[in-house]
């Protein structure tokens, strides 16, 4: 498949794009974007497990562990165990994690307000349909290699 039919490069090129300004939109709170997603998943489920996070925030249990330790640590979030299942912790955002995350999240959303704002509402609702079938398509691929 030659260079220029290659969908792969404009995708990653757009994404790093948009994971570059978001990084720099949140660091003024001292926030990296796996601390912003949390927080901003926390702010709407407040005592959500560990591991609902991880799922909500697309990363493994095992690095969703050290993005709360690290909140944790700065007081931008506590944790308390459930009071009817001892062993899941619930998580909920400070008052110092809600200023954080409010100062990120309005630098974070005029990037996203960018976006929108390049498109018509039937241009978003088309290019979302279009990743949609771009993720279906991904996903049918890679089970077609994997072996057995």
């Amino acid at each position: 498949m030659p260079v220029s039919e290659r969908l792969g490069i404009d995708i990653r090129h757009a994404e790093q794009e948009l994971m570059a300004a978001k990084r720099a939109a949140v660091d003024p709170a001292g926030l990296t974007v796996p601390q912003y997603a949390t927080l901003f998943v926390l702010a709407e489920n407040s005592g959500i497990s560990g591991a609902a996070l991880a799922r909500a925030c697309n990363v493994t249990p095992q690095a969703m562990a050290v993005v709360l330790k690290n909140l944790t640590d700065r007081g931008l979030v506590e944790r308390a165990p459930h009071r009817w299942h001892g062993n899941v912790l619930e998580t909920r955002l400070t008052e110092a994690g809600r200023t954080a995350l409010e100062l990120a999240d309005a630098r974070a959303s005029a990037i996203e307000q960018a976006i929108a704002d390049e498109l018509t509402a039937a241009e978003r609702e088309q290019l979302r349909a279009l990743l949609g079938r771009c993720t279906a398509a991904i996903q049918r691929a890679a089970g077609e290699q994997r072996p057995g």
